[in-house]
């Protein structure tokens, strides 16, 4: 059980952000559009969590590395769920996502 929240909140072994990034991995901000528009990480697609599900023909490769980002880490989790549930395999919680832009720069 506690294995389960660890991968569900991105807390397992250590991610390599940067090199995700340099390799081609897409970071989603699942932010609602107004929150997005006041602030979010270059070159990232707004999907807001609540359109996710209808949204992931936007996502075309499920094999290629997804990082998701929001607010704080509590709906990037939950789109991590939704993209995991349907098929994506390699989906990182990225967490906030001024904490990772941090990370990636």
């Amino acid at each position: 059980m506690i294995e389960r929240l660890k991968k569900l909140f991105g807390l397992g072994p250590k991610v390599n952000y940067p090199e995700l990034v340099q390799n081609g991995a897409i970071i989603v901000d699942v932010l609602s559009k107004a929150e997005y528009s006041a602030g979010h990480i270059k070159d990232s697609i707004n999907i807001p969590v609540d359109a996710l599900r209808n949204n992931l023909y936007k996502l075309k490769d499920k094999n290629q590395p997804i990082i998701t980002c929001c607010a704080s880490g509590m709906r990037s989790a939950s789109a991590k769920s939704i993209l995991k549930s349907n098929g994506y395999t390699t989906v990182y919680n990225g967490g906030g996502w001024s904490s990772l832009r941090n990370k990636i720069s």
